[in-house]
């Protein structure tokens, strides 16, 4: 394991001494198997435990894992093809937010998502999958394509926010962000989003709007970072992990919220462990989506679409 957090400190330990002992048996010739599975087992029992009982920081954190697949790889392992396609034909070409037609077993789908960068170059160059106004015109711009030649919109969502900057907002990063709110919600094809890491404010929202809103297991979804919740409400980082707590912005809390209509689960320690083996859940959940929502009748799928998320947060007194 390359990085560790510290709730998988036991888990590093335990593969070290397998580790360990596979080298003496190579070393000395010996027959070590019943060492080493016992080990394995004990690493195996630890796995579930730990990945069974986290916590909502802890999820956060494995949502962040530097090794945790973004968008494109996502298409990559997905798609039988991807055609990438550029700007919003007003500013320029945000490189937080990219997008394209891709293939998934024959049927043509218009893919957008956040995107983030494996070192410091790429890093800068995404902008950490923080959007100016310009990308979220861009996926609006994508949206509307796709809405033309009838195919259904898939987004992967996985930001920090929307960039905060001054000349994000002079541009008009609200005005953009409620624009894609509008727009999406009365698209007439089928939309599906995926909250596949971190899922932060109107950053994530400006593509969050769909007939279906999925995340994995081990991503977040919330108003505000837990970090800066706890700045707001304590004065201070140091309070994060309870944060984490009181926000609910776990898969299962929002499932239980009624905020999200599923949870996808990752293979056990995060998507980072087997990114193929987490494309190839996430395509086959795509798929069996795309199928359902394309049999349904547009109009009534954009009513559903419209009732569902005007009925969030409403409170009726009897």
């Amino acid at each position: 394991m390359k990085i560790t957090f510290d709730f998988e400190k036991p888990l590093a330990e335990l593969i070290q001494q397998i580790d360990k002992v596979k080298q003496v048996e190579d070393k000395n010739k010996l027959d070590m198997s019943a060492t080493i599975a016992e080990l394995e087992a004990k690493l195996e029992a630890a796995k579930k435990e730990i990945y069974s009982n986290l916590t909502g920081w802890q999820k956060v954190q494995i949502s962040r894992h530097p090794e945790r697949p973004y968008t494109l790889q996502y298409i990559e392992l997905m798609c039988d093809d991807f055609i990438e396609l550029h700007g919003d034909r007003t500013v320029g070409d945000d490189k937080a937010i990219i997008g394209g037609f891709g293939t998934l077993n024959g049927q043509t789908v218009m893919f957008i998502g956040h995107q983030k960068g494996r070192n410091t170059k790429e890093r800068q160059y995404r902008n950490f999958g923080m959007a100016n106004p310009e990308g979220y015109r861009k996926a609006l711009r994508l949206m509307k394509m796709a809405e033309k030649f009838n195919k259904p919109v898939v987004t992967l969502i996985d930001t920090p926010g929307a960039f905060p900057g001054l000349e994000a907002e002079e541009r008009g990063q609200g005005e953009a962000i409620a624009r894609n709110l509008l727009e999406m919600s009365v698209l007439k094809v089928p939309v599906i989003c995926v909250i596949i890491g971190e899922g932060a404010s109107g950053g994530a929202l400006g593509i969050g709007i769909g007939d279906k809103v999925l995340m994995l297991d081990n991503s977040w979804y919330s108003v505000i970072s837990p970090e800066n919740c706890s700045t707001i409400l304590w004065k201070t980082w140091e309070n994060k992990e309870r944060a984490a707590e009181v926000l609910k912005l776990t898969s299962s809390e929002m499932l239980k919220n009624k905020l999200i209509d599923g949870i996808i689960k990752e293979p056990v320690g995060g998507a980072h462990q087997d990114p193929v083996a987490m494309a190839a859940i996430l395509k086959k959940q795509l798929l069996k989506d795309l199928k359902t929502l394309g049999e349904r009748e547009i109009n009534e799928l954009v009513a559903e679409r419209i009732d569902k998320f005007c009925s969030m947060g409403v409170v009726i007194e009897e």
